[in-house]
């Protein structure tokens, strides 16, 4: 019955993963919940002990120490209490071995349930204090079931959450899948112990590294700061402890072997290593890697800095959505504006021409003084409309003086020589005897006199009649 006994409990220790004491420590308090129900007061100080050798079972109470006891399970006479111990005097108190012979039905089924419930609190306080030490670092579990807002990773002895927002959105799981995941929290609930791990995490690149780069791990390549969009790039600035000793490439790899198999850990993620710099301007020069930097102006009061780059490289600077520039400014702390070079140069030749125009030099403005001084006493010039008015009306009135006095002064005008009426017939027509005209004729004719009606003839006559008047004139 004894060999039983421990073997029992060796099992449910092995089963639990506990120690083989704290099982015992547990069924001990289970065998005190059973046997107050029988034998023993509500209030009487109870307790069992194992022999953890032998598996013997010892109840032992605490009882008065009285002349005439009246109650047997709570006092014990003078005359008993100095067999077993004999210095012992009245109103002492003794500790009795009282087993009994067995238990009842009722009393077994408590001492089961608190052996039960006594082992889940040695267990949740064995998993805190084992992943409580964890906590921080990288452990490895198995993906046991997947819920919409969070999955369950099976780490051995508990299950840990792996809730949405810790999630990488690339990232698609499945049940029975491995994953190398950081653990976040470890906090103990009504329920038990809360276990919370994370994949987007930027310690867990972190701790990647140093398991993958053993520089990094001894301490001799210094991870100064890491900046990460889990699942799409990250980027890593590391310095070197110790001269002779290149940081970049200790971290990428003979071929790029160790940076690889981060990559690979992390479902393709792209990771960019850069040199940190004690000069803040070379390190976010750096930090913008891959692309080029021409010039950096720091604003220390903002902690703000103007990136300079070249007008092709102005993209490669930007990166898709911005997101190169958004890594460098986590990396380095600080605010980017990238310029392209060619902006750069005309936002600097506005300024210059704005200060050259605010601030002149002291040459061109005794210059200005100068030149206004001698323009000054030409000012009366706001009476000339005025003179010209008067100028207007004295030609006006010129004008209609002179008929008066060509009429005065004209010279005399010669009378018009006679001419002869035959040197008048110029024209065949006026020779030669008319003839009957066709009605084909008339028609054009009556044509060519609406047309002369209507302006055409009219002044092709007068123009006509001229020439007849200046040819009489010569004659």
């Amino acid at each position: 019955m004894k060999s039983d006994f421990l073997l029992a409990i060796t099992q449910l220790s092995a089963e639990k993963n506990l120690p083989k004491e704290v099982v015992l420590a547990a069924v001990e308090t289970a065998l005190v919940s059973a046997y107050k129900k029988d034998n023993f007061a509500v209030s009487q100080n109870v307790s069992v002990r194992i022999n953890p050798g032998t598996g013997k079972v010892t109840v032992w109470a605490e009882k008065s120490v009285v002349e005439k006891p009246e109650d047997t399970r709570r006092e014990i006479s003078l005359e008993e209490a100095q067999r077993l111990k004999p210095e012992v005097e009245i109103e002492d108190t003794v500790m009795v071995e009282v087993t009994p012979a067995n238990a009842g039905r009722i009393a077994a089924q408590t001492a089961k349930q608190v052996i039960l419930q006594r082992l889940h609190e040695a267990e949740h306080s064995a998993i805190i204090e084992e992943f409580t030490d964890k906590e921080g670092d990288i452990v490895t579990g198995m993906v046991q079931r997947i819920e919409p807002r969070q999955t369950l990773i099976d780490l051995g002895r508990t299950e840990a959450v792996l809730p949405a927002s810790e999630q990488v959105t690339s990232e698609r799981y499945r049940v029975g899948q491995r994953l190398k995941v950081y653990l976040y929290e470890v906090a103990q609930t009504a329920r038990g112990p809360k276990v919370v791990v994370s994949r987007s995490h930027p310690d867990l690149l972190r701790r990647l590294l140093e398991l993958e780069v053993p520089e990094i791990a001894n301490g001799t390549v210094e991870l100064k700061s890491i900046a990460r969009e889990a699942g799409s790039r990250s980027k890593i600035a590391v310095a070197s402890r110790q001269p002779g000793i290149d940081p970049v490439g200790c971290c990428v790899g003979l071929r790029g072997i160790r940076i690889q198999n981060i990559v690979n850990e992390l479902n393709g993620e792209r990771i960019d290593v850069v040199l940190w710099e004690p000069n803040l301007s070379a390190f976010i020069a750096n930090a913008l890697s891959p692309a080029q930097v021409v010039h950096v102006e720091l604003n220390e009061t903002e902690e703000a800095a103007t990136v300079v780059v070249p007008d092709k490289q102005l993209s490669l600077a930007i990166g898709k959505e911005g997101q190169n520039v958004r890594l460098a400014a986590k990396l380095t702390g600080w605010r980017i504006d990238i310029k392209s070079a060619s902006k750069a140069e005309i936002e600097r030749a506005e300024v210059e021409t704005q200060k050259a125009e605010e601030v002149k030099p002291p040459a061109e403005l005794e210059e200005e003084i100068l030149t206004g001084e001698e323009l000054a006493p030409e000012m009366p010039e706001a009476e000339e409309p005025a003179l010209a008015a008067t100028e207007v009306t004295e030609t006006e009135a010129d004008a209609e003086l002179l008929p008066s006095l060509d009429s005065e002064f004209a010279p005399p005008v010669a009378p018009e020589p006679e001419v002869d009426e035959k040197a008048r017939l110029r024209f065949v027509e006026d020779i030669m005897p008319t003839k009957p005209v066709p009605k084909s004729k008339q028609r054009k004719k009556k044509g060519t006199r609406e047309r002369e009606e209507t302006g055409e003839g009219t002044r092709r006559r007068k123009r006509r009649e001229q020439e007849i008047k200046i040819d009489e004139e010569e004659y």
